[in-house]
């Protein structure tokens, strides 16, 4: 018998070590959706080497779940990325190099491609596709494509009545809006990283922009999925996109694709940015032989042509035949587009730029004065770190508390009482004791970890302490008015109004549903208290992207409802573009917030209600008082204590609600909507991951919230507040 399981147990150890399939396995990250990920799992379909770990990330926290998985080993072996953030996962070493010969044969890539992943002569992933901006065209609504972007704009009025704009496009994003900086001679950044979109030849393209809106050429707020949905039901001839917008166009409408027209005010083309996804290495998986072979399959000649066969996307391989079509016109335009620079100080660009042309977009400010301001806050997050400062301060204080602490303890300790006290609490202590643990670890741990760090500044490797500098760079609002923009105490004063005007919302609201569904007369109540609940139950990033939705100006259902109402009242209202103003984009995170608030008030008010003692109720009636009276001298002060708690945790929830204003508004207007917890986020991960600032901001808010709680808390005993039952009565 021992024979057998000795026999057993080296069979299963040499098949361990002999079979590749139970060897450690590779995990792999990707943004891919759709015809992309079939493809990708199509050609690790053909691997046979140890088995891989496929993980699908959202693309918006694709880089933060890097930066937070890989460092602790935690992360992909390999992932697949564009090549303009290699700066950034450089200065992060997220990265590890990949050398020629090794993974791949370099000559067959595109020298675009291959100059997009190489970073001081190391090449730094393995390119796998090139996408950019081209021209799709409905070739229902339009036969020739006129040569200049001007002579599209000029077929409004000469198309079919249902066509409602000539072209799909999006200057609002600095993505998009490159295409036609291109053609004034204008990038972004450049080679020594200096922000250039500024001065006359970008004012000249904004201007354009600008006029495409005016003349109603391009819609003004629309979006991916709205523009898609206007050329898909053949509302527009012509839309300005890239490879992924064809994904939900087959079968639906017949089109091609062409470069894009020139611009006549310049005679040149548009030259649209380009990115290179890559297959990139982690540090750990960079040391595994197994992973950069899956590397080379992932970036093979036949992995080309899966992808060519079920996508539109051109491969970054110069030895793949692309099929006519769509993937051929993409490669022809990607030989003429600027791959977008993989500087970290890229990774800064983007924001101050968006909000410079949204703001000449929305006629607040002319091209050169919002383009100047955009280069101002380029500059201002730029700008050098604070200079090292000495800890022996910090050092100093801390060490006064702990004696302060220590000195208590030890007079408390040579009290009989406390000893004795101590040893009859132990059962109780070791009752709470792994709770007290877990709070220890979960919660004190983390919030002081983020306390020190605000004290620090720099990445990981070059991090240093920097005492108050953070604290007094946003207490003086960086050196800038005090009000500006983006200035903490602005922001401070729209959190403050978003929070009591919420807060206030929910309360009446809920209460009052509270009131009215705690009536015996009612019917139903169980279907109205259920449909009254769907509001808090849906997760709350859904509710925001629907009510964003809601608030579009051309689509929307709010501004629908408007022009109803407008019409039947015999009045002529144009479509509020909601977020171009604070007041309109304030109301629509007001009314979103509202929605998503008022249910945990109601709900919190009905189990209040059932403490109400109904003879008291009775002997007020009784007496004559009548049901205002009931409502305001005994009802409330009886629920008051119940409810207080309740809109102290609201408002800390509403003074932290950062899905609501990230995903309804974004912070539009320039930034003016935002709340602080937001504008930490924007610190955080938008503006060179300043997390010893965004850190800082965290703590200004704990301590706001500690002093704001402090003072709501200040609220009458609930004996007192039960008292002015009997003194109705005797009133009444």
């Amino acid at each position: 018998m021992i024979s057998r399981i000795y026999a057993a147990v080296l069979a299963l150890l040499a098949l361990l070590i002999a079979a590749p399939a139970w060897a450690a396995p590779i995990r792999l990250w990707h943004g891919y959706r759709g015809d992309e990920e079939k493809a990708l799992e199509e050609i690790l379909s053909r691997w046979k080497g140890a088995p891989v770990e496929l993980l699908s990330i959202p693309f918006d926290a694709y880089d933060s779940k890097l930066a937070a998985a890989i460092p602790l080993g935690e992360g992909p072996d390999l992932f697949i990325a564009e090549a303009h953030h290699l700066g950034n996962y450089r200065a992060r070493k997220l990265l590890a190099p990949v050398t020629t010969g090794d993974a791949f044969d370099a000559g067959v890539f595109s020298p675009q491609a291959l100059a997009a992943v190489t970073m001081d002569g190391v090449v730094w992933g393995v390119p796998l596709s090139q996408k950019c901006l081209a021209l799709y065209v409905n070739t229902d609504l339009a036969r020739e494509i006129p040569e200049y972007l001007e002579g599209i704009a000029e077929l409004r009025g000469k198309l079919p009545a249902r066509v409602l704009y000539p072209l799909g496009y999006e200057p609002r994003q600095l993505y998009s809006l490159a295409a036609l900086l291109s053609a004034f001679d204008v990038r972004p950044l450049d080679e020594h990283d200096n922000y250039t979109f500024v001065g006359p030849h970008a004012d000249r393209a904004a201007e354009l922009a600008l006029w495409l809106v005016e003349q109603r050429a391009i819609p003004e707020d629309a979006d991916t999925a709205q523009i898609g949905n206007l050329f898909r039901s053949g509302q527009m001839p012509f839309v300005i996109s890239g490879p992924w917008f064809a994904a939900d166009l087959q079968g639906k409408v017949r089109y091609r694709v062409a470069p894009l027209p020139k611009v006549r005010a310049t005679g040149k083309p548009m030259r649209p940015l380009l990115t290179v996804e890559s297959v990139m290495l982690s540090p750990q998986g960079g040391a595994r032989p197994e992973v950069r072979e899956l590397a080379r399959l992932i970036a093979s000649a036949e992995a080309a042509a899966v992808r060519a066969r079920l996508g539109p996307t051109p491969s970054a391989r110069t030895d793949v035949e692309l099929p006519e079509g769509p993937a051929r016109a993409f490669a022809e335009q990607a030989r003429t587009a600027i791959p977008v620079p993989a500087s970290v100080a890229m990774d800064s660009v983007w924001e101050p730029a968006n909000q410079a042309i949204r703001k000449v977009l929305r006629r607040d400010a002319p091209a050169a004065v919002a383009l100047a301001e955009g280069k101002r806050r380029f500059d201002d997050v730029r700008r050098p770190l604070p200079d090292a400062a000495s800890p022996i301060p910090l050092a100093l204080i801390v060490g006064a508390i702990g004696v302060y602490f220590a000195l208590r303890w030890l007079r408390l300790a040579r009290e009989e009482r406390w000893g004795e006290g101590l040893r009859r609490s132990l059962p109780a202590y070791r009752y709470v004791a792994h709770a007290v643990v877990a709070v220890g670890l979960l919660v004190i741990a983390p919030l002081a970890m983020g306390a020190l760090t605000a004290f620090t500044a720099g990445n990981d490797e070059a991090r240093r302490y920097v005492g108050l500098a953070h604290f007094v760079a946003i207490l003086t609002a960086r050196g800038g008015p005090l009000l500006a923009s983006g200035s903490f105490y602005l922001v401070l004063l729209v959190t403050v109004a978003w929070a009591v005007i919420n807060v206030f919302f929910h309360v009446v609201i809920g209460v009052a549903l509270a009131l009215l569904l705690s009536r015996p007369t009612l019917r139903l109540k169980a279907i109205y208290r259920v449909l009254l609940i769907v509001p808090w139950a849906v997760p709350s990033y859904i509710t925001a992207l629907t009510w964003k939705g809601m608030f579009d100006r051309q689509f929307g259902a709010v501004s629908a409802l408007i022009a109803w109402l407008s019409k039947a009242l015999g009045l002529h209202m144009e479509p509020i573009a909601w977020f171009s103003s604070f007041s309109t984009a304030f109301t629509a995170n007001l009314a979103t917030n509202v929605w998503l608030g008022f249910p945990f008030m109601m709900v919190v008010t009905l189990g209040a209600l059932t403490a109400v003692p109904a003879d008291v109720l009775e002997a007020a009636k009784v007496d004559g008082a009548t049901r205002w009276q009931r409502l305001r001298l005994v009802t409330l002060p009886i629920i008051q204590p119940t409810l207080a708690p309740s809109v102290t945790l609201g408002t800390i929830w509403t003074f932290n609600m950062f899905n609501v204003v990230f995903l309804v508004s974004g912070g539009d207007p320039d930034g003016t909507t935002d709340i602080l917890v937001s504008e930490a986020y924007r610190w955080a991960f938008t503006r060179q991951n300043q997390y010893g600032y965004a850190a800082a901001y965290a703590v200004l808010i704990f301590l706001l919230l500690s002093f704001a709680t402090r003072l709501m808390n200040r609220s009458p005993e609930p004996a007192k507040a039960s008292k002015s039952a009997p003194a109705t009565t005797e009133a009444a």
